[in-house]
């Protein structure tokens, strides 16, 4: 079943009197707990692909469901939901809290649901136990390595038992070697707690981890490849 669909999605900026097609008809399909790679170079547009699935930005035109919702009529307050209900984010930068321990960056998002304090330390340290970080929920961020800090923000998504994992770069801030450990990870999470993931990445490597990758190129999808 089809956890999101897009259909002829394009996204026109304006830059003054210029007219950038960041995407020019995207039309994709991702089934429930999928692990998907978005692969081009710089420019080709895959980062706007993202922040559309991810709800961060809408079409200039096309139809984009996802979970069976169209998502490109929601109000504000309804793409807020969407997101804080359905969606975790994995960024390069990791975007954590310096001031906040391992656990505090984890609650962040439970704190915006409204959860209890007592459920939310219990849900924080069990998404830091996933991800192999049980011994570090109250090291803060200087205390850690790169692998450990981008675990911390995995963990972070995935506190909020979320549908769908959406990775922009999230190999690269990292070393080969870490890198790589991530990206396991991701597979783990994916096979184990079915999570769909969709990352963006402009390494080919990577992408392999992903079971297809999309290729990019000025706005457009110009072949789909599956990974064995």
């Amino acid at each position: 079943m089809a956890l999101l669909e897009l259909q002829n999605i394009t996204k026109v900026y304006h830059l003054g009197d210029v007219e950038v097609n960041a995407l020019a008809g995207i039309s994709l399909s991702i089934e429930e707990k999928e692990y998907v790679s978005i692969m081009g170079p710089s420019g080709s547009g895959k980062s706007t692909l993202l922040n559309i699935i991810g709800c961060l930005d809408l079409p200039s035109s096309g139809t984009y469901r996802l979970n069976h919702k169209h998502v490109e009529s929601m109000s504000d307050a309804d793409l807020s939901i969407t997101r804080n209900s359905m969606i975790g984010f994995v960024f390069q930068g990791f975007h954590l809290l310096s001031n906040l321990s391992a656990l505090g960056n984890v609650e962040l998002p439970l704190i915006y649901r409204g959860i209890p304090s007592n459920q939310r330390k219990d849900l924080s340290k069990e998404a830091l136990k996933k991800v192999g970080l049980e011994d570090r929920t109250m090291h803060h961020p200087t205390q850690l390595s790169g692998g450990q800090q981008q675990r911390v923000a995995i963990a972070r998504s995935l506190v909020t038992n979320p549908k769908l994992i959406l990775a922009d770069e999230p190999t690269g801030a990292l070393d080969s070697h870490t890198g790589e450990s991530i990206m396991h990870l991701f597979q783990e999470l994916n096979e184990e707690l079915g999570v769909t993931i969709i990352q963006v990445t402009h390494d080919a490597k990577v992408s392999e981890y992903g079971k297809k990758t999309f290729h990019m190129m000025d706005g457009k999808i110009l072949k789909v490849e599956a990974h064995i």
